[in-house]
């Protein structure tokens, strides 16, 4: 696992922190949600639409990691499939990342839900 955040940090900054600013904000909220009990409703509310955009933010990243791939083979002659299978590699971390993200997100809400008065 710690081999997934050293290739996560060595993404672009602008792509992937992003992520963790919503993986925060996610925790933050779901930390309010089980506290404040009077809201639920629209933490319940923010954490679906956080956690969504951190989804769709994550395969963004990944449109935008493919362009940019597919251009730097366009220009070479010969990629060798190696190169090819670690740019890929490298590209999906964040649509996992924001997967991940999405995922908590959604548990939490099942939580809040379940616990609801």
């Amino acid at each position: 696992m710690s081999s997934f955040f050293q290739k996560f940090f060595q993404l672009e900054p602008l792509l992937t922190y992003p992520l963790l600013l919503l993986l925060i904000l996610v925790i933050l909220l779901l930390i309010k949600g089980f506290l404040e009990k009077e809201n639920s409703e629209k933490i319940i509310n923010l954490i679906s639409s956080v956690s969504l955009f951190a989804l769709v933010w994550g395969f963004f990243t990944l449109m935008i990691s493919l362009i940019g791939a597919f251009e730097a083979i366009q220009m070479a002659n010969e990629i060798s499939a190696g190169v090819i299978a670690g740019g890929l590699q490298y590209g999906l971390l964040t649509p996992v990342f924001g997967s991940v993200i999405f995922l908590i997100g959604r548990l939490g809400i099942i939580v809040l839900t379940w616990t609801k008065k």
